[in-house]
């Protein structure tokens, strides 16, 4: 049989050849580090025999897909774990996940840390013995008979679901036997280092009515050096964390006496919000876009033409009934924004249309989701829809990519991921041509603007292609923010229309477009890539001035006055506290710069800078401040 691999290279090898044997033929040392490989675009195990011609890749840990695999083995080892330490324990599932894994089980008391502690000696010498992962295909009735067997309920209950004619595929390693698709590793001595992380409760299926679980969240690597990095980022993301500095710089909170995911904004974090939705309002203005506002709710009427109370309404709130009439608080912008445009009869000469709105939104989110700022229930979505001909795509696809890279840039993100969405393999509404024109654009404007992309094959929602940009902080962390998204549904159920130049009426072309996603979320996403160490512009406080004693307290306001009057925000310290504890005071609270003013700085007209995380800069005149403040 004949293999192509990624760069053209093509190579014979005997039918039955293994993914790990053609590794072993490249090199030794590849055939070590190799966990998965990819088989005409499907992902097998490493131990299973290719039959025919194919289009071949092999996958290492530090690909998402070979993470993926390696850490859904180490789940499988986890419960094999679980199981030989707590035999009347039950196994639910147990998944790969963005940073790790979990395993689901059914157990009366919750794992302790000292049960922790033994399971992961107990992955370890599981993983010295180096079990094989073994895959055995079975029919659903020989998969339901072993499980009953085993009294797993969990397994039982997942193949009930399963048509009767599908086959199953299990694995074992050892005496373990799991319910899996896979694939795995070739065997558990791959797994090197292992660290489970936490423990949690979790609803069977995610529903509430059913009953409470116990779940164990990992993560392992190839190598504890590697382990030791992740767990050291981790000990770092925690310090970073949205929801403690939220707190310490006194930004925003709830409360459960207005309920959970609503979200109150204090003064500090108020004016943050002003500053970006300025900044966000000025740069729109200048990008050709139109703001609109719209209302909070609207009537059922709309929301059943727009087909959100057919497909998202677990996601809805409950209806208001006004004047014998429902009304549904808006979970979303857009049939709004539509509205506007179908207000007035549209010529060609008027397109490309760009509306955009800070609106407010709600949407239920279940309560155990629920994560600060990150996931709320009440949200500000930077929202706009560009409404435009088939000949305006490419042009307004490339603007838009060009001013969500210029907006996050502006709050000083420099790390991208790129990732293009294309058309679902079976559900999807829309004419191929459309998508095929819509993704080209998309394609189009990355390839011009030399940015580098990966491609989501058939990972587009129903209704159109779309581009995510996601942003990598310091930590390596990753997190959604722009999205350019094409709508071949709403533009129908509207009946949005524009008369051509032809003088006949032609259906345009619509883009969802948010370049910071929610407000919420970016604001959150801001503080922890930040560290909480804001641009100067965004800072709420940008200098602190420090007099080192009520009679300095006068100097203190002349260079209050000046700075004020050369636009910068300021404060004075005037507690009765010591320099020492002001300073300290002002450094927790992350205030760019400390102006001291003493005896010294009284008699020559100066200001002694101290910078944030620096310390002390210098002693200046007052005219050279802003200068030095930048």
């Amino acid at each position: 049989m004949l293999i192509t691999f990624p760069d053209g290279a093509q190579k014979e090898f005997a039918k039955g050849t293994t993914p790990l044997q053609v590794a072993a033929s490249i090199s030794g040392g590849l055939a070590r580090a190799v966990v998965a490989a990819k088989v005409n675009g499907e992902l097998v195990g490493v131990a299973e025999p290719i039959e025919a011609d194919c289009k071949f890749e092999l996958l290492k840990f530090d690909s998402d897909e070979g993470k993926s695999v390696y850490w859904h083995s180490t789940a499988h080892l986890l419960a094999q774990a679980v199981k030989e330490l707590f035999p009347d324990v039950k196994v639910a599932i147990g998944p790969a996940i963005e940073n790790g894994f979990y395993y689901d089980f059914e157990r009366e008391d919750a794992f302790s840390e000292e049960d922790l502690e033994q399971i992961t000696q107990k992955m370890k010498e599981l993983s010295q013995k180096k079990f094989a992962y073994q895959r055995q295909v079975v029919s659903r009735s020989e998969a339901l008979e072993y499980f009953q067997k085993q009294d797993e309920k969990y397994k039982v209950e997942l193949l009930a679901a399963i048509g009767d004619d599908q086959t199953i595929s299990m694995y074992s390693q050892g005496d373990f036997t799991d319910l899996c698709r896979g694939p795995h590793l070739p065997d558990t001595g791959g797994i090197k280092a292992i660290k489970l992380l936490k423990t949690s409760g979790a609803y069977w299926r995610g529903d509430e009515k059913n009953k409470m679980l116990k779940r164990i969240y990992g993560i392992s690597f190839p190598s504890n050096k590697e382990l030791n990095q992740y767990l050291a980022n981790l000990e770092e993301a925690k310090k970073r964390d949205h929801r403690l500095l939220g707190k310490q710089l006194d930004l925003f909170s709830f409360s459960s006496r207005i309920g959970a995911g609503l979200v109150l904004w204090h003064p500090k974090g108020a004016l943050i919000r002003n500053f970006i939705e300025s900044f966000w309002k000025e740069q729109h203005l200048k990008n050709g876009y139109s703001l609109v506002n719209t209302p909070h709710i609207g009537k059922a009427e709309l929301w059943e033409t727009s087909g959100h109370l057919g497909f998202y309404d677990e996601s809805m709130y409950s209806p208001l009934n006004i004047d014998e009439q429902n009304y549904y608080i808006k979970p979303m912008n857009c049939p709004f924004h539509i509205e506007i445009y179908n207000s007035s009869k549209k010529s060609y000469r008027q397109l490309p249309v760009r509306y955009a709105e800070m609106g407010n939104v709600y949407r239920y989110e279940r309560a155990g989701t629920l994560h600060g700022l990150m996931r709320v229930r009440g949200f500000t979505q930077d929202d706009a829809h560009i409404i435009c001909m088939k000949e305006q795509i490419d042009a307004e696809v490339k603007k838009t990519v060009e001013f969500s890279i210029f907006m996050l840039k502006s709050f000083g993100f420099e790390d991208f991921e790129i990732y293009l969405s294309t058309k679902p393999e079976e559900k999807f509404v829309g004419e191929l041509e459309d998508w095929h024109k819509a993704e080209s654009a998309l394609e189009n404007a990355l390839v011009e603007l030399g940015i580098d992309f990966k491609v989501d094959a058939g990972g587009g929602a129903f209704y159109g292609p779309k581009i995510d940009i996601k942003i990598k902080d310091a930590l390596g962390r990753s997190w959604q923010c722009s999205t350019i998204q094409f709508d071949f549904n709403l533009p129908t159920r509207f009946n949005m229309e524009y008369v051509g130049k032809d003088n006949s009426l032609h259906r345009p072309y619509m883009i969802h477009r948010a370049l910071l996603g929610s407000l919420e979320r970016f604001f959150a996403t801001l503080l922890e890539y930040h560290g909480g160490n804001l641009p100067m512009w965004l800072s709420p406080e940008q200098v602190r001035i420090i007099p080192i004693s009520d009679q300095f307290l006068d100097y203190a306001k002349k260079v209050e006055n000046f700075l004020v009057d050369a636009g910068y925000r300021v404060q004075i310290s005037d507690e009765d506290q010591g320099v020492g504890y002001k300073i300290r005071q002002a450094e927790n609270q992350k205030i760019p710069y400390m102006i001291i003013c003493g005896e010294q700085e009284q008699k020559a007209g100066t200001a002694s800078v101290r910078k944030h995380t620096q310390g002390d800069i210098g002693c200046f005149e007052l005219e050279k401040l802003s200068e030095i403040l930048s």
